[in-house]
């Protein structure tokens, strides 16, 4: 099973992320933990300049890094996953450079699907969490987490944005996203992710 996880800055991924590991290796689950950019050596180099604020990136080559970082990751990393029957938990995917660089940045939204698709093979997600908290929030989290990168320092216009980014792409694959309230504990978080990956077993179809 592939799960992904998106959300704007500091929903709480990480956190929900770490606990899930930890449940369903408790239940006997083998489970990869990844995350995009940087779940490569090739992809670690490209978060470096990432997360960077001194790094100055033009939209397009934002897309293009993201497209680079994903088609490696995909190859060497989510398709041999696949192959085992490995449970994938992916810190972002595909549906970040469309919610971030598409409406965040204006870059053409079909463009960038198709860029998308190119750059994994075609293979989606069999379930995607959309960790969902108001703009305003992520900006607190961020300032109180005192960690900023380059994307925690846009303003709350462009976080706004991107939520509505994800809110759209929601309505398009709505088979495919559950949206989580993040606002909620981290248990209460926990507790509704367990119940959407329960729900989209093969066995509860």
């Amino acid at each position: 099973m592939f799960i992904t996880f998106e959300g704007i800055e500091a929903a709480g991924k990480s956190t929900l992320i770490a606990a899930l590991n930890d449940d369903l290796r408790a239940s006997g689950e083998n489970v990869l933990v990844t995350r995009e950019p940087g779940g490569t050596p090739f992809g670690y180099r490209i978060r470096q300049i990432w997360d960077d604020p001194a790094s100055a990136i033009d939209p397009l080559a934002e897309a293009l890094l993201m497209s680079a970082d994903r088609a490696q990751h995909v190859a060497t990393v989510i398709v041999p996953a696949l192959r085992t029957g490995t449970m994938i938990l992916c810190d972002r995917y595909f549906d970040a450079t469309i919610a971030y660089q598409g409406f965040g940045r204006g870059l053409d939204i079909e463009m960038l699907i198709e860029l998308s698709l190119l750059a994994t093979s075609r293979i989606t997600p069999d379930l995607t969490l959309l960790v969902d908290i108001p703009p305003e929030l992520s900006l607190a989290r961020v300032r109180a987490r005192g960690d900023a990168d380059r994307m925690d320092l846009e303003d709350l216009a462009f976080h706004g944005r991107v939520r509505t980014g994800y809110q759209e792409l929601v309505k398009r694959y709505q088979r495919r996203f559950v949206v989580l309230d993040g606002t909620l504990p981290p248990a209460g978080v926990l507790a509704a992710a367990h119940e959407a990956i329960a729900a989209r077993r093969p066995q509860a179809r």
